[in-house]
């Protein structure tokens, strides 16, 4: 009986891992449809903020990390595949999406830019992990997803329309999201865990009534998040100009 209560457990936990990374979608299409910016964020949180809450609350670390990831990349596809089919209509859908575009497209085609120019991707880094952390820890993670989800919103939007553009779409596909971005989302999940659970669980005990928050340490989280964050900086700082001669043929006429 307790094997069966185990096994029943960790096949909802499963459940719940993936369910986000199946409504991302959704939410794209939702947002599409009712041409809405501000809508995008919204239902891309709600469709990974209540399983990552659960997940959390249940104590499984791990999979509330693996359902968000998940989570992200079903929400970066999605976005990537609706603009590159209609750019234009994406543009009204997507936060800073047609803006950050402008930038990257500047950048791939001279080499120069905010992306290899450390006195300016550095304050902006810290700005975001700066708002990120505060945004998360004071929401329970809430206002941490809102904030990641325009994130992944706006870059997935630039290597969508880097596809559409038509030069070489395999190697924008491919490569249209950078390896120091993709560490930067790993790092905001992996921070966003444990500086969600704390208000959580305060807000679960307030509630529920006797529940006690677990006492695990966060420091190698932390220390985790915080490699694959310098990491993102060290990688841009040394690959960013040989990654938009890379991706120069995705905008050749």
């Amino acid at each position: 009986m307790i094997g069966g209560t185990r096994g029943t457990s960790r096949l909802l936990a499963v459940g719940l891992t993936v369910l986000p990374a199946l409504l991302a979608p959704v939410a794209v299409i939702l947002a599409r449809a009712w041409q809405q910016r501000s809508l995008l964020p919204i239902l891309a949180t709600v469709a990974v903020y209540p399983v990552m809450a659960a997940l959390l609350l249940r104590g499984r670390r791990p999979a509330a990390v693996a359902a968000t990831l998940l989570w992200a990349a079903s929400l970066s596809v999605s976005i990537i595949a609706a603009t590159r089919r209609d750019p234009a209509s994406m543009a009204r859908v997507v936060l800073n999406g047609p803006a950050y575009r402008d930038e990257m497209f500047a950048f791939i085609q001279s080499g120069a830019g905010r992306e290899s120019d450390p006195s300016r991707f550095l304050p902006q880094h810290l700005l975001h992990v700066t708002a990120f952390t505060f945004l998360a820890a004071g929401s329970g993670g809430l206002l941490g997803i809102v904030l990641g989800a325009v994130l992944v919103g706006y870059m997935s939007y630039y290597v969508g329309a880097l596809a559409a553009a038509g030069g070489a779409p395999g190697i924008a596909l491919l490569c249209g999201w950078a390896p120091w971005a993709i560490l930067r989302v790993g790092g905001f999940v992996i921070a966003g865990i444990g500086l969600s659970e704390p208000l959580l669980w305060a807000v679960h005990r307030r509630l529920e009534g006797g529940a006690v928050m677990p006492r695990p340490s966060y420091r190698s989280w932390y220390v985790a998040a915080g490699v694959l964050l310098i990491g993102d900086a060290v990688l841009k700082l040394f690959l960013a100009p040989a990654w938009a001669a890379l991706l120069r043929p995705c905008l050749a006429p």
